[in-house]
């Protein structure tokens, strides 16, 4: 069993975090080997004077694995997050508006503040991507019948509302093509110098790491937080904050990654359990390797082309979250 269960000792935890480091690692090296031009580890580490090899590790290769890493990881905790304060274990952000809402923050940055740098944008992104969360936790709480297929449906619906909108805004300025780079996610793009914001992603990832017990609280309730002697409404804009940035760093780095906030928490729920501070470095690590998988699989399927790694996410994504829905729905019947 690759992740740990609560009573699993602390030789097969040790254990098991290594087999699953090692995986991420030769990932890793897999990645930087896959590409158009022919980088030989043997040239790398010689004496020729030839540094063609380095110059496309150093410049492409490593920027975008990296960013690869971390922008998987970073949507898995994100999603997590999600799921906790919505308490549902199917929403995440591409489900309930944080991504198409955060696409129309860059959308609006495009039209009227062309000119505005990177970090300016990731803020109008991530304050719009913070409203449209808020929107639909908050049309969430007005609704009375709460099951676990009536959550991710109002999610979608008002995900559909708002990229609709966006979409429609984008036709009137003749800016269908620019929008479309935000809504798939590409890696192809990423060089030294175009992914360092998804370093903020790192940031806010560790901030929830750190703050794992009080979202494991949060997700059992607002009256439980409250006996507790928490602020539940803290909480909740803690959470808000962090599913914002980490949305819009990405989204404006590389676009879009549909199911990985989805698939990753509910696979590792169904080792490890709900509690978040068990969880959520599993969570970013297995967010990270499925990233890695999904974007190699998009770079060697046409090569020397390659598949958007949101277009293959897409399709895994949903597979995995078909299998998922039909065996919870075999576990109740």
């Amino acid at each position: 069993m690759l992740f740990p269960s609560k009573k699993t000792p602390a030789g097969r935890v040790a254990l098991a975090w290594t087999g699953a480091l090692v995986a991420l690692f030769a990932l890793a090296l897999w990645s930087l080997s896959v590409g158009v031009s022919d980088v030989s580890w043997d040239t790398l580490w010689s004496d020729s004077d030839d540094d063609m090899v380095a110059q496309v590790l150093m410049y492409s290769r490593v920027p975008r694995t990296l960013a690869l890493m971390l922008a998987g990881s970073a949507m898995a905790v994100a999603g997590l997050l999600m799921q906790m304060l919505a308490r549902n274990h199917f929403v995440e952000p591409s489900t309930m508006g944080t991504v198409e809402s955060a696409t129309l923050g860059m959308l609006f940055c495009m039209l009227w503040a062309p000119d505005l740098p990177v970090f300016a944008k990731m803020g109008v992104s991530a304050a719009t991507a913070m409203a449209g969360t808020a929107l639909f936790l908050a049309v969430l709480a007005r609704i009375r019948l709460r099951s676990a297929w009536i959550v991710p449906l109002v999610g979608l619906i008002l995900a559909g509302v708002i990229e609709a909108g966006t979409t429609f805004i984008a036709y009137q300025h003749d800016m269908i093509q620019s929008l479309r780079a935000f809504s798939n996610g590409d890696f192809s793009v990423v060089i030294e110098g175009r992914y360092e914001m998804l370093w903020l992603s790192l940031g806010m990832t560790a901030l929830a790491c750190l703050a794992a017990d009080r979202f494991t609280v949060a997700g059992l309730g607002e009256s439980f937080a409250t006996n507790l002697g928490m602020n539940y409404k803290r909480l909740v804009l803690q959470g808000l904050i962090v599913v914002s940035v980490v949305t819009a760093c990405i989204v404006v780095t590389v676009g879009s990654i549909p199911f990985v906030g989805l698939i990753i928490p509910n696979v590792v729920r169904l080792m490890v359990g709900d509690n978040v501070r068990r969880s959520v470095l599993w969570v970013a690590t297995a967010g990270a390797a499925l990233t890695l998988v999904c974007d190699l699989f998009g770079r060697l399927i046409i090569a020397p082309y390659e598949v958007p790694v949101g277009t293959v996410m897409g399709v895994v994504g949903s597979a995995l979250f078909l299998v998922i829905l039909l065996r919870r729905r075999a576990k109740q019947g």
